[in-house]
């Protein structure tokens, strides 16, 4: 836990702007402001991968005057020019028609899938522990490599909420020595579909309904549930979807997968087969479906903001990478398992991750659109000791990714963008192009030739070139059908459902309930259950029961496969880096105790909010308590834990025609405010740890909280309350409280 001693005020994140503004508008003039502590920019390398040495404040806006894009300083951007002030305006204004026409043209196509990103720099530093298996300089021990991470959802526009029930991508950029390495994988290990030319068909089926444009972001109407009933093959992924891997509490505490097998290949020409696994330092963690739904609408950017927040706090999240390896065989076989098939998993009993680097986020972007928007990833950038194999689906994207970078940054030369450019020397002989802003020189580009000295001269093995692995590749008639081995949808989301444990399979139950309550085609939901069925009986009950339709029998044996307890979220422990603990109070509660609980908290490396009936301070007689949320804006959703400093009463805001959440009379007559009572309650419900002291009791009872409930926590002080609270969080959630029958 590193926290940035020049962060925000009271250590809180959040903060818009590097120091706080002054209250009229400032009119002496002065260079812009520096970025925030927490906040930095693409290397300033030049379009072709050489160091520059420049400041990474070269690369933005300067000046202390207001000019057009040329320079020029301006005396006024607020009116057109005119013929009189009443009269029409010119078409002479030369920069209204700049301004407007850049504005015009400010928004690029966004990505057709993966829209809704967010993203931070880091440092990858390797372990040493993958040498042997692969020559890739940037494993090698010790090696720091710069990173830029981008984390998004599959289906929503980039206007779509954080929250929704779906995939999300988890796509590492590498600026290694040797060139770029991109890993781009999702948070799921299993994808959909088994080959790559049915991407547009499960993408089709999953967007919105195309006459109505609707539903948006989720997953939960007939084309989607249409396409993969009949197509069973998407039956593994779509299980780990309706699972609470659907719904992550944090980008900070999501796994990732590479989702295909690749081959590496070390300093001997050793080949090695492997799956990529990013394993978070905080834990595997999900919202419940009810915070999920509550979040969209109240914080639609929960997840960026989350992100940005810890990263700003200098709680940096952290993950380590480690590969599950296989004999490179002539069948590219383990145990049975099709390891070209994306659609399965190894289990990790069967074959250890075994971790070979860390990776840091410790700075977010300055520019959301020149990093986050502009990024290109493509899983054809490769570096020496990766190289593909034949899966017909990563196959589609080495095509695909290259093509629609083309289409949305506007040509050929997106890697020159900022955020794209390579850390290391490039001599493509690639020339011309929109946007091109490198200025080549040289009158040969192309080779052999003698004109430019013969430069430049090709690589080989010995200064390191990149040189796929050769293989033999056996006769075969062109065919389009997919091997045998392909065949079998259902043993695979079997293993993952009777690995999960009482609580997320009643989850996974209510997820299938839901999105197939929401088919308008009966057709559909029986079809639905038919795939269930051939999953596990109870899974098929328990959905057939909320949909008030009868359970199908099974239609083959169901799989005989060993759980494999790894795929749970439960029954482990981990860090509390970043957690935030709500600490509700009035001016009237402990505030002694409430200074004291936000010391601690900070020094856990967690983020104290004190939650109050209006803004401001309270304590006017010692040292003052900052308020950071109110009674108002203050929701369950964004808390890990809840404590109670006290017996806060209503705040006089607590009108149901200002707010209605504060509407039940019930709590005011009480003396609580109802808004405290629903931020409990809701807490209550969705599993975390709530604590008080002080007379905290009576506000609990009132919220119908029991005393003696699991995960309830009545202290003498608010240390010793905090004390029990904190060995609460480190198992997510109190998993007692909910009744899976």
């Amino acid at each position: 836990m590193n926290r940035n001693d020049s962060g925000p005020e009271d250590g809180i994140p959040g903060g818009p702007a590097p120091q706080s503004p002054a209250f009229e508008e400032p009119t002496e003039p002065r260079e812009p402001l520096p970025p925030k502590p927490d906040q930095s920019g693409p290397a300033t390398v030049s379009p072709t991968g050489q160091e520059t040495g420049a400041d990474p404040a070269a690369l933005a806006q300067g000046g202390a005057y207001l000019t057009n894009a040329q320079g020029t300083r301006l005396p006024d951007s607020d009116h057109s020019l005119k013929a009189g002030s009443r009269g029409p305006v010119l078409l002479q204004d030369h920069h209204l028609r700049e301004k407007i026409t850049h504005f015009d043209h400010e928004r690029i196509p966004e990505r057709v899938v993966h829209a809704r990103g967010a993203a931070a720099h880091g440092v990858f530093k390797g372990y040493g522990s993958a040498a042997q298996i692969t020559k890739a300089a940037f494993l090698r021990k010790d090696v720091e490599t710069p990173v830029f991470v981008r984390f998004s959802t599959v289906l929503g526009s980039r206007g779509s909420a954080d929250t929704v029930r779906d995939t999300r991508g988890f796509a590492t950029k590498f600026y290694t020595s040797e060139g770029t390495f991109d890993l781009v994988g999702n948070n799921i290990p299993v994808f959909f579909i088994q080959d790559a030319i049915k991407f547009p068909d499960i993408i089709h089926a999953g967007k919105p309904h195309p006459d109505r444009e609707i539903p948006q972001a989720q997953s939960a109407h007939d084309t989607f549930w249409d396409f993969v009933t009949l197509h069973t093959e998407a039956t593994h992924h779509t299980l780990w979807n309706m699972s609470d891997r659907g719904i992550p509490r944090s980008f900070r505490m999501m796994e990732g997968f590479g989702v295909h097998t690749f081959r590496l290949v070390n300093a001997e020409g050793a080949t090695t087969l492997v799956k990529f696994h990013w394993k978070p330092k905080l834990g595997v963690h999900s919202l419940v479906w009810e915070e999920a739904q509550i979040t969209s609408g109240m914080d639609p950017d929960f997840h960026r903001r989350d992100l940005a927040d810890a990263i700003e706090a200098g709680a940096y999240p952290q993950w380590e990478l480690g590969v599950q390896t296989f004999s490179d065989n002539a069948e590219q076989m383990f145990e049975g398992i099709d390891l070209l098939d994306p659609t399965n998993i190894v289990p990790e009993e069967m074959a250890p991750v075994q971790p070979i680097g860390l990776l840091t986020l410790n700075a977010n972007p300055s520019n959301f659109f020149a990093e986050t928007e502009q990024v290109a990833f493509h899983p054809g950038h490769l570096v020496p000791g990766i190289d593909i194999t034949d899966d017909p689906l990563l196959a589609g994207r080495l095509f695909s990714y290259l093509d629609t970078q083309i289409s949305r940054l506007g040509g050929p030369n997106f890697a020159q963008i900022p955020v794209n450019r390579t850390h290391a020397p490039v001599n493509d002989m690639l020339r011309d192009g929109m946007h091109q802003t490198a200025v080549h020189r040289g009158t040969a580009p192309y080779r052999p030739n003698s004109l430019d000295g013969g430069c430049p001269f090709q690589a080989g093995a010995d200064t390191g070139a990149y040189i796929e692995v050769p293989r033999e590749i056996p006769a075969a008639k062109k065919v389009r059908e997919a091997p045998d081995s392909f065949a079998d949808h259902f043993s695979q989301p079997r293993r993952f459902w009777l690995s999960m444990s009482p609580v997320e399979r009643e989850h996974i139950i209510a997820a299938y309930s839901f999105e197939l309550g929401k088919c308008y085609e009966q057709a559909i939901k029986e079809r639905g259950l038919r795939v269930l069925a051939d999953i596990d009986p109870e899974l098929c009950a328990g959905v057939a029961a909320g949909l008030g339709l009868p359970a199908p029998e099974a239609t083959e044996p169901l799989a005989n496969v060993e759980p494999s307890p790894a795929l749970s979220q439960i029954g482990r422990e981990w860090p509390l880096d970043g957690r935030v603990i709500g600490i509700v109070a009035d001016a009237g509660c402990d505030l002694d105790g409430v200074r004291a609980v936000r010391r601690a908290v900070l020094e856990a490396g967690m983020v104290p909010l004190v939650v109050a009936p209006a803004g401001g301070e309270l304590g006017a007689g010692g040292e003052p308590v900052t308020v950071q949320r109110t009674f108002a804006t203050a929701r369950s959703i964004e808390f890990d834990a809840l404590l109670l400093a006290g017996a806060p009463g209503p705040a006089a805001d607590a009108l149901g025609a200002r707010d209605a959440k504060a509407g039940d009379p019930a709590g005011r007559n009480a003396g609580v405010d109802p808004r405290v009572l629903l931020m409990l309650s809701e807490a209550f419900r969705h599993g975390k740890a709530i604590g008080g002291w002080a007379g905290a009791d009576r506000v609990l009872e009132a919220a119908g909280v029991p005393a003696d409930a699991p995960g309830v926590v009545s202290g003498d002080s608010g240390d010793s309350t905090l004390q029990v609270i904190t060995r609460l969080l480190g198992r997510h959630r109190v998993w007692d409280r909910f009744d899976a029958g």
